[in-house]
């Protein structure tokens, strides 16, 4: 495994840990073992005071359920939910972290359907295992999130997109959002896909190992994007440097009309994984700013 993927590791390590020793009692590995609100990934299950803090959307007035999506390498499971009964409705397809579609990527769906969206986040990691049965961070991106390729990722995003248009979203009448490994992808997606019209990128990683899996960086296309991206980043991240994010914003302006109607959010000294309401590098003002900006960016860019 290459040393950015094990810096990469350690920074969800890191985002584990509490800012205080009294957040969650006991020791850390009890944290990881605990598994107290079903549904979440095995490592970052919340415990303790975390479970206090932890956002659950009902599913009150929406319909919400696993579905497949059927793609040209086979069918990948997606968490989706959406008003009971609508169609005619404008998608946002959620792009997970590394720990796959678990129960945070499934209550952000459903906050997403409480505002009239279809929301859909597709199973990226399917082929390659289940991540959120993994405690080890280092195993859960050596043995899974390394072997998802960005080519078959966009591929299952169009897929997503395809399905939606058949399951009471209308055609080209989508966005996108997602959270670190999510994030990134969003911005590759801006740069490579014509069915969606806006997206949102959670502290997604602007500079990443470059192989034959993951072949750009995003900072390299962020001239050449099709639909504008609202950044949202913490300036005291240690896997994204404030400087990657200045260089971001610089490489945007001198873009494409899209590029240049892109804009970027840096919080100071707010961490990685800033939104993540069941982990300890949760900060509520910034987390709701966010979802405020996240919210208003897709009325903007989903109009019908």
């Amino acid at each position: 495994m290459s040393r950015d993927w094990l810096h990469q590791a350690q920074q969800e390590v890191d985002s584990l840990t509490p800012p205080n020793a009294d957040l969650l009692p006991g020791s850390r590995r009890g944290f990881l073992q605990a598994s107290a609100l079903a549904g979440f990934a095995t490592a970052v299950a919340p415990t303790g005071a975390l479970q206090a803090q932890t956002i659950t959307t009902d599913t009150q007035g929406l319909d919400a359920a696993m579905v497949s999506i059927p793609t040209k390498t086979g069918p990948i499971p997606a968490y989706m939910a959406k008003p009971a009964g609508k169609k005619g409705l404008a998608t946002v397809v959620v792009m997970h972290e590394i720990f796959g579609v678990h129960e945070h990527i499934k209550d952000v769906c459903r906050r997403f359907a409480k505002q009239g969206y279809l929301a859909i986040a597709p199973e990226f990691f399917h082929r390659q295992g289940d991540p959120s049965k993994l405690t080890d961070m280092a195993a859960i991106f050596a043995n899974i999130v390394s072997k998802a390729t960005d080519a078959q990722v966009l591929g299952d995003l169009q897929a997503t997109l395809d399905w939606s248009a058949a399951h009471g979203g209308v055609k080209g009448l989508a966005g996108t959002t997602g959270f670190c490994w999510g994030g990134r992808i969003v911005w590759l997606a801006s740069a490579a896909m014509t069915d969606l019209r806006g997206g949102v990128a959670w502290y997604g990683r602007i500079r990443t190992t470059v192989n034959e899996a993951n072949p750009v960086h995003p900072i390299d296309i962020a001239e050449k994007l099709r639909w504008p991206v609202l950044g949202l980043y913490g300036g005291a991240d240690n896997g994204i440097p404030n400087s990657d994010v200045d260089e971001m914003k610089t490489r945007l302006s001198f873009g494409t009309d899209a590029a240049q109607a892109s804009e970027i959010m840096l919080y100071p000294d707010t961490p990685h994984a800033f939104h993540a309401d069941y982990r300890p590098s949760y900060r509520k003002q910034q987390a709701e700013d966010g979802w405020r900006r996240c919210l208003s960016w897709f009325a903007k860019t989903l109009k019908a």
